[in-house]
């Protein structure tokens, strides 16, 4: 039998908070922690509308109440219609976390599959996520590749 993914709820904010940590790390130190409040926050208030556009779908630790091995964040963005995608809709796969104790076993698959079988659900036609070395191949492996065009990001000055 595979690993059970389920459809995080606001109980589970900062757990999912702690797994975006661990996630986060991985680029490097994290010199600044004041974000984990709003983010434990964030999660709470968007958690608490089950049918709203940003869910999270999470693997419970085994032999372990109220930990989580992993999780999956999923958003729903509408965008402008155009011809490859009629409605608009596109999702986006972000902060996929597994619990370093839990790696290689799975977790990230479920939590990933849960996160598209819920996009899917709800019409999505294109979903987007950003691969890092260690879950390119999962992710080839679900069907993402490179989309067209080249891919840029620009940092706005902060306006805090």
């Amino acid at each position: 039998m595979g690993i059970a993914a389920r459809q995080a709820v606001v109980s589970d904010a900062e757990e999912l908070t702690r797994l975006r940590e661990v996630m986060i790390s991985t680029f490097g130190p994290i010199p600044d922690h004041s974000w984990r409040e709003p983010c434990v926050a964030a999660f709470r208030t968007a958690l608490a509308d089950p049918a709203g556009p940003l869910q999270a779908f999470v693997t419970d630790a085994p032999d372990q109440p109220g930990m989580l091995a992993a999780c999956s964040v999923g958003v729903i963005q509408q965008r402008l219609p155009g011809p490859a995608n009629w409605t608009g809709q596109t999702g986006y796969i972000l902060s996929v976390a597994t619990d370093p104790r839990f790696r290689r076993q799975g977790h990230a698959r479920a939590v990933v599959v849960a996160t598209l079988d819920w996009l899917r659900a709800r019409g999505v036609p294109r979903v987007d996520l950003h691969a890092s070395d260690q879950g390119e191949s999962l992710y080839r492996d679900l069907g993402f590749h490179e989309p067209r065009g080249i891919a840029l990001t620009a940092w706005l000055p902060n306006q805090r």
